[in-house]
């Protein structure tokens, strides 16, 4: 929007947008409105430069600090028309999925195009709470480095099996947000955010439309260290509960993605024992769902996976979630 903004501005100057160029077209036209903006006719001569410099800052000016002004306030509020129009259908008809975690659950995947080409019945509830076309980045935990993640194909394969209905993403994720920012009042210093309360916050204006029929989590790297993982079962156990009580959840399956097993950094001790924790807590709850890394590769930083990995990670995810509605329709 701001390189069409420019390119009008350029077009009415008639020149490329720098601080020093001159309005060559239209002259007498703007010597006319630095007139009438005197109040009194401007002396043709000889101060015909001191009228032509008069109306060209005048132009800029207007140019500056009116016209762009009104045309971003015009962006904006056809951006948010937009956004209310997104059409819904019946509650019944509206699947809704919350993705929580941490960073890797948020997506640092490299966007394509392909990324962002809009569907739609697969829809995601956006950072001002508007239901708008699921596209990568899902998320908005941290701008700058915020991508693809397994969301989005987790959706689009969800869709394939049942075509329907409508898909609703609710994206929470936060990265490096440790379990223990997942609990009630929490606070996450890095991101000055509540993942907790700000989870339960926007699930529950989203269920206002929809039906939540799932629950993905990935999260364990911030609490693969001593006096944490040690832990980490008991609080993922908690957190789980909590999740199914506050949003009156307690059949909608919750599924877990395995931590990241790249050959380049071997696993601690503390990381088997937060993996040891997903896979215990799947095997005591039927509606706990565990899916596997095996064979993803990272974006080259030994931590998050790359693009590609995540779009199979979503398919997955969307895998054992379908696998385990049919067994409970069965």
């Amino acid at each position: 929007m701001y390189r069409a903004i420019r390119s009008f501005v350029e077009k009415l100057d008639g020149n490329e947008w720098s601080g020093d160029t001159t309005v060559s077209e239209n002259r007498e036209w703007l010597n006319h409105i630095g007139s009438c903006f005197l109040g009194s006719e401007v002396d043709p001569a000889p101060s015909t430069s001191l009228r032509n410099s008069f109306a060209e800052s005048l132009m800029r000016k207007t140019v500056l600090f009116t016209i762009l002004p009104l045309l971003c306030l015009f962006a904006i509020s056809f951006n948010a028309l937009n956004a209310e129009e997104t059409k819904l259908p019946e509650k019944s008809d509206f699947h809704l999925y919350l993705l929580v975690g941490q960073s890797n659950m948020a997506g640092r995947g490299k966007v394509t195009p392909a990324d962002q080409e809009e569907n739609a019945q697969l829809l995601m509830f956006n950072q001002d709470g508007k239901w708008v076309p699921a596209v990568d980045p899902l998320h908005f935990d941290k701008p700058r480095i915020v991508g693809v993640g397994l969301g989005r194909t987790f959706g689009l394969e969800v869709l394939k099996a049942n075509p329907s209905v409508t898909v609703g993403l609710i994206p929470c994720a936060v990265g490096g947000s440790p379990i223990k920012s997942w609990e009630p009042g929490a606070y996450d210093n890095p991101t000055k955010t509540h993942p907790y309360d700000d989870a339960m916050k926007r699930a529950k204006a989203a269920l206002e439309a929809g039906q939540l029929k799932g629950i993905l989590w990935h999260q364990g790297e911030s609490d693969s260290g001593p006096g944490k993982a040690e832990v980490y079962q008991e609080k993922l156990t908690q957190l789980i509960e909590r999740f199914r009580k506050e949003l009156n959840a307690e059949d909608v399956p919750f599924v877990i993605g395995q931590l990241g097993k790249f050959e380049e950094r071997p696993w601690s001790k503390a990381k088997e024992q937060v993996d040891a924790a997903h896979q215990a807590i799947a095997e005591e709850d039927e509606n706990v769902l565990f899916v596997e890394s095996d064979g993803l590769t990272h974006k080259g930083d030994n931590v998050h996976f790359n693009a590609d990995s995540y779009r199979e990670f979503g398919k997955r995810y969307a895998k054992a979630f379908l696998d385990c509605q049919k067994a409970n329709d069965d």
